[in-house]
């Protein structure tokens, strides 16, 4: 070698490195197991293009083990084709406290993060709502020019249940099943999390019971059934709380539902409140057979609610599932303040039903309506079928709930088929002026039957002047079609959506309104 020249010896360096490049074996990946088929990862972010605004440009500190539900946008459908859909009813808020966590981080989520009724339902809505009879809901409509597609209308429907005084509200058994795995010592995990419990803590009394178990390397009891009004022995048993260790062999979730199945309360609030950053090794470790255990407690009134910390390894689409099949919510707690709306201002909503299995069913009249397109909700679709079948499972609604559902529609002075698209061209003077139907079912708690509510949307319904909640509705809306980068996003961008927001703020009772104004702000920086 010592008498080679250097530019052979260059020659001869750079003809190795080729050799290697071509010999070396091919990158493999490896993930964890997945919920299913439809179960997305945290993809690599990719670089934009100038002015292009990839949900996918995030750092790579979040490229890792999250994963979320795939989420195939509803389109639009021609009512000569289907004139109806059905759809389960539940207000989980996860997704836009996972949104805000990454734009505060000055990156984009991965578009199936982002589920824009959650966005949408995140917030309440101003109008006064009056109840009659004894039906826990009170429906709303409002129809109006859509602010970003030209020639198209947005259907804003409200359904809201009755405010209860907290005194009113039965007592709680309360089991916190509490992730203590090593991954959990982080200041946005832990001790957040303690944060949080201690709030909801304030809020009980001595009729009220906590239960406190534990999981890492194994599961562990370390409240069981102690008095609500006893708040600084449960106080410090959340404060001395440690993370470590790793999460295998944890038997929590039988032992969470054992201690709330041993301290049942007839006719009260009975709930295991699974908090955690993701990590889900907590004694059944197949997901089918993880949601089946789920149900069946749920059956026997004990349900699940779930509360995500951190960031990492989040495992999204498991506690999508697992509140979805326990009968709960499923919030992801970010900040204290956070914290302090799900566990205390919203309370009610979050932790005490007044209507099981509710579903929702929209059915368009074809001569008035031509088109349709729900925003969202795409994971929680149901067969028509499934609308008057009592066995059939939907979502849980709590006390003091806002759910908006929203629609874009495109009407027609063509006159067609009424309901169903196969009926005489007669019937349709009987309904000349309706635009669609609102059907709600739903259970009062503890029984099996199912009670129905149904409100026709007339044209008296379309207005050039929206209120300020459907306004700021669209404002919302519009924000997670852009996050989703969505092809029906039509002319929304940041700026529209702050003007729409911000003339639209009404009484914005906890500056939830204005924060969205923040959030937007913090989006057009990074988008640009």
């Amino acid at each position: 070698m010592k008498n080679l020249r250097p530019v052979s010896i260059i020659c001869l360096v750079l003809a190795l490195l080729v050799l290697a490049s071509c010999s070396a074996p091919a990158p493999t990946t490896s993930s964890k197991a997945s919920l299913s088929s439809a179960t997305s990862s945290t993809p690599n972010p990719q670089p934009s293009a100038p002015g292009e605004t990839a949900a996918s440009a995030y750092p790579s500190a979040y490229n890792n083990s999250e994963q979320y539900l795939s989420i195939t946008e509803n389109e639009r459908t021609q009512t000569s084709e289907s004139s109806m859909l059905t759809f389960s009813l539940k207000v989980d808020t996860a997704s836009y406290t996972n949104v805000a966590r990454y734009i505060e981080s000055g990156s984009l989520p991965p578009s199936d993060a982002v589920r824009i009724e959650e966005l949408i339902n995140y917030f309440s809505y101003d109008a006064d709502m009056s109840f009659e009879g004894d039906s826990p809901f009170s429906i709303y409509t409002e129809v109006a020019p859509s602010p970003f597609n030209s020639g198209k209308y947005m259907a804003f429907i409200r359904v809201k249940t009755e405010e209860i005084d907290r005194e009113s509200l039965p007592s709680s058994n309360l089991t916190f099943l509490i992730d203590t795995s090593g991954s959990m010592d982080s200041h946005n995990k832990l001790p957040l999390l303690k944060t949080a419990f201690s709030l909801l803590v304030e809020t009980l009394d001595e009729d009220d019971r906590v239960s406190i178990v534990t999981y890492a390397g194994s599961s562990d009891i370390v409240l069981d059934g102690a008095d609500g009004g006893d708040k600084r022995a449960i106080l410090d048993a959340i404060e001395n709380l440690s993370a470590g260790g790793s999460t295998a062999g944890a038997d929590g979730i039988r032992t969470a539902y054992e201690l709330a199945a041993a301290n049942f309360m007839s006719g009260g609030n009975n709930r295991v409140i699974l908090a955690t950053d993701g990590d889900f090794n907590v004694g059944i470790s197949n997901v089918s057979e993880l949601e089946r255990f789920i149900s069946e407690k749920r059956d026997g009134g004990v349900y699940l609610s779930v509360l995500g910390f951190g960031t990492g390894n989040i495992r999204d689409d498991i506690m999508e599932t697992l509140a979805k099949n326990g009968n709960g919510n499923y919030s992801y707690i970010n900040t204290s303040a956070t914290a302090e709306k799900v566990l205390v201002d919203e309370m009610g909503a979050n932790f005490f039903t007044v209507a099981n299995d509710v579903k929702a069913q929209v059915e368009f009249n074809p001569a008035n309506v031509s088109s349709y397109r729900l925003i969202g909700y795409e994971n929680r679709m149901l067969d028509n079928r499934d609308f008057t079948d009592d066995a059939k499972d939907a979502g849980e609604i709590g006390v003091g709930t806002d759910v908006v559902v929203m629609f874009e529609l495109e009407l027609t002075s063509d006159q067609g088929l009424k309901y169903g698209g196969n009926q005489s061209p007669s019937v349709d003077s009987e309904y000349p002026d309706e635009l669609f139907e609102v059907r709600i079912r739903y259970k009062n708690p503890g029984q099996s039957k199912s009670r129905e509510l149904v409100r026709p949307v007339s044209f008296g319904s379309v207005t050039s002047s929206p209120g300020t909640d459907f306004s700021f509705a669209c404002a919302v809306a519009g924000f997670g079609l852009l996050l989703r980068t969505s092809e029906y996003r039509g002319s929304a961008d940041a700026d529209s959506v702050i003007a729409l927001a911000w003339d639209s703020l009404g009484r914005d009772k906890g500056g939830y309104r204005s924060e969205f104004l923040k959030l937007v702000e913090g989006y057009r920086k990074i988008a640009r």
